[in-house]
């Protein structure tokens, strides 16, 4: 019986998927297959992530910090979207532990910039629906 290749190296697997900005294997799942509805996704979290970054950048409260970080974490793995997971978790927990550092939300929006040019890249010869 055959193996899959994350069934026989998880962390292997695990890995090679945080290399891209977008986990394509998780959003292929999460989208069933159907590149049509992964582009459209792509699209969609394009605008969300931006949206809520600058809500992030605008925040003027501790309160209103943790619910932007929150909220760009969750639309990001819901695209597989690792990198900005895991900045935002060391955001969150930074923010609770009263060390507020305004190079930490610039690093956020380096790596929310990286997934955003990767989509374009990735989208770039694809219709716009």
């Amino acid at each position: 019986m055959a193996r899959s290749l994350q069934a026989l190296f998880p962390a292997a697997y695990e890995a090679a998927a945080r290399r891209r900005p977008i986990d394509l294997v998780h959003l292929a799942k999460q989208a069933l297959g159907d590149w049509a509805l992964e582009c459209e996704v792509l699209r969609m979290f394009d605008e969300v992530a931006q949206s809520y970054f600058r809500k992030l950048e605008a925040s003027t409260s501790t309160d209103e910090l943790l619910a932007n970080l929150h909220a760009l974490k969750g639309a990001a793995s819901g695209v597989g979207a690792w990198g900005i997971v895991d900045i935002c978790k060391l955001a969150e927990h930074e923010v609770r532990s009263g060390d507020i550092n305004p190079e930490r939300i610039e690093d956020v929006g380096m790596v929310v910039e990286e997934v955003r040019v990767f989509i374009a890249e990735l989208l770039e010869d694809e219709p716009a629906e």
